[in-house]
């Protein structure tokens, strides 16, 4: 028994006997028996069993012995009042049995008023603790409160920053910094009847060129004295052709630091760095085996964004300026979830059940938490418009500028509780990507040659040997484009089910299809010049998917699965920008996805996809592969 308890013990033993007739005239030892009144003893003994010194029916039991013990004392101080009333003169001799402070505490026990009618002597009893006893019940519920306390005090310092505005500048209050790093195991495994390949020198069973082509290394040497695709194939097949036949492992490496401030109301600013290839907008990847260089590091966004918010907190609008994130609802079919987008958007809301409190307990989840999927910086119970004009590439005469010009309706609507519908319908139209043919003996059309491609999309010669240039006698091309405008529709459907708790179901439906496409006017300007298809028209893709699990992965054992089917014509989509990953990245593919995400720890996790994909026309080209990245961020 602690020291407490033993002193509220002390307390109890002298309630118990306080009618025992000790000797009042002899000097009070150290523990002397204090008598209290019932409703001190009843006190002392809630605090002992709050305390957990006495469970309940102890505590109830101690208070029916003191009851007890009482009525014997009033029964005594009745009796001795009685004696010394009948011989008044005996009690000078003799030790009294019971006082009248016996009489007063028993009385009160009894549930009788101090000093009633037939008592003797007129006394006024006052409960008394020692004070030792105070000091010691002060100090324990001191330290048992003590870490509570101090736990409530730092999270109201954190919360509501005590301290920093004054200890710190402004400005560094208002930045807000972000930081994730992925590690990534990627295997892949080619189908061993692959056609064409390093091995075959791109060349198929009958001898027909098929590739598949690297076009941005037989782009660069177009200029050169080995321009032309046949002289690049014979000459530099390692960078010509891609490799379809050799599995390969690679460890891969992204690190992102970002950096927003709040520069006034609904204003802020941000700029993130990440690990890129420069020349690759769809990967902030860095390939393992660089001992001797440097990573490449990059700003991958720069930008400003508005935000207009009325009085009861309604977003009815944002505007984006800069190198900024996809503000489209969308998926990895169109848009790769790492490119980013300059130029300005902007996107508009109309609320609707403003009356309702439904919004008040939901929070919206990172849009993009669901790796390949984008669920637009919309707000729940919206109808909602999304523009946007972005330059791809300037040019030196400004006319011949390649834009893409984007718009999007839609709407963002809490159904049913936290389950949550998006639907959206999108227009993207690429003016300028398409190649032009280059007039005989001039280079006037070179800047037609895209930038950046994967692989998948129809592809012409803007040069060969018709033209007469004198770099360029390849009779098959030396410089090549996209054969096809990019006039892009795409229809978008997801629908979040939340009536499992914390466990979603997310479903999601796209579909698009390029309006661009015209045979009869490509076959028109490049007349017999190569062409890397039959050029029909192959201009849809669709994907279905469903993932269940939570929608962000925040802490130990949270997971998240996903299954997923896509099929993506060769000029469906401009391959340069959609998924990196799918059939090795472009277009003409299809294929399963599968993929399983798993909680380390507080802000890590595990990222598991497989991939197993086909070509849709040509000749055989299969892949399967395998990624597993571990994520960390904060």
């Amino acid at each position: 028994m602690n020291t407490v308890s033993k002193s509220l013990a002390l307390v109890l033993t002298g309630s118990l006997t306080a009618g025992a007739g000790a000797a009042q005239a002899a000097p009070a030892p150290a523990d002397a028996v204090i008598p209290v009144k019932k409703s001190t003893l009843v006190n002392l003994v809630d605090l002992l069993v709050q305390r957990g010194v006495i469970n309940q029916d102890e505590g109830q039991g101690l208070v029916q012995a003191a009851e007890q013990e009482a009525v014997a004392a009033q029964a005594k101080a009745e009796s001795a009042n009685a004696a010394r009333g009948a011989n008044p003169a005996g009690n000078a001799g003799t030790s009294a049995t019971a006082t009248p402070e016996d009489a007063q505490t028993a009385a009160e026990w009894a549930g009788e008023p101090a000093n009633a009618a037939g008592k003797t002597g007129k006394t006024k009893h006052v409960a008394y603790v020692p004070e030792f006893v105070k000091k010691e019940i002060r100090d324990q519920v001191r330290a048992e409160l003590k870490a509570e306390v101090l736990q409530d005090v730092k999270r109201d310092a954190k919360d509501e920053g005590w301290g920093i505005p004054g200890a710190l500048p402004e400005w560094v209050a208002a930045i807000h910094p972000s930081f994730d790093i992925r590690v990534r195991f990627a295997d892949d495994f080619y189908g061993k009847d692959n056609a064409g390949g390093v091995e075959n020198v791109g060349l198929d069973a009958a001898g027909n060129f098929v590739g598949p082509y690297n076009w941005l290394a037989i782009n660069r040497a177009a200029t050169g004295n080995q321009a032309g695709l046949t002289t690049q194939v014979s000459l530099n097949p390692n960078e010509a052709i891609l490799n379809n036949q050799k599995d390969r492992l690679r460890l891969r490496e992204r690190f992102r630091l970002g950096f927003e401030a709040n520069l006034a109301d609904g204003l802020k600013a941000g700029v993130r760095f990440a690990t890129s290839n420069i020349n690759n907008p769809v990967s902030n990847d860095q390939t393992l085996g660089n001992t001797g260089q440097s990573y490449q590091f990059a700003i991958d966004r720069a930008y400003l964004q508005y935000d207009f918010l009325d009085e009861r907190k309604t977003n009815w609008f944002s505007l984006y300026a800069g190198r900024i994130i996809n503000p489209f609802l969308s998926t990895d079919v169109v848009f790769d979830p790492d490119l980013s987008f300059e130029g300005v958007a902007g996107s508009f809301r109309l609320p609707f059940n403003r009356g309702s409190n439904k919004l008040a307990g939901y929070k919206t989840p990172n849009p993009t938490a669901r790796f390949g999927i984008n669920q637009g910086q919309q707000t729940p119970d919206s109808l909602f418009v999304t523009l946007g004009v972005f330059p791809l590439q300037d040019i030196d005469v400004s006319v011949n500028d390649k834009w893409l010009y984007a718009g999007q309706v839609g709407a963002d609507w809490l159904v049913w509780q936290d389950s949550r519908l998006n639907l959206a319908a999108s227009y993207y139209e690429f003016h300028n990507v398409q190649a032009r043919r280059n007039p005989v003996g001039s280079h006037a059309y070179d800047w037609t040659a895209p930038q950046f491609v994967q692989k998948g999309n129809s592809m012409v010669a803007i040069s060969d040997a018709n033209t007469l240039l004198p770099n360029c006698t390849d009779t098959v091309g030396c410089l090549f484009g996209l054969a096809s405008e990019f006039k892009v529709f795409n229809a978008t459907a997801m629908f979040d089910y939340a009536g499992f708790g914390d466990t979603h179901v997310l479903f999601t439906a796209d579909y698009a299809q390029n309006l661009g496409f015209n045979r009869q006017k490509i076959l028109s300007q490049f007349g017999t010049a190569f062409a890397s298809t039959d050029l029909q028209p192959r201009t849809k893709a669709y994907q279905v998917r469903v993932d269940v699990g939570v929608p962000e992965l925040r802490r130990w054992a949270d997971w998240n699965v996903n299954l997923a089917y896509r099929y993506v014509q060769r000029d469906a989509v401009l391959d340069a920008f959609t998924d990196s990953i799918f059939h090795q990245g472009g277009t003409d593919a299809k294929g399963w996805v599968m993929g399983l995400q798993y909680g380390l720890a507080k802000s890590t996790w595990l990222n598991l996809r497989w991939f197993s994909t086909d070509a849709i026309d040509g000749p055989r080209y299969s892949i399967d592969t395998v990624n597993v990245d571990l994520n960390a961020r904060f």
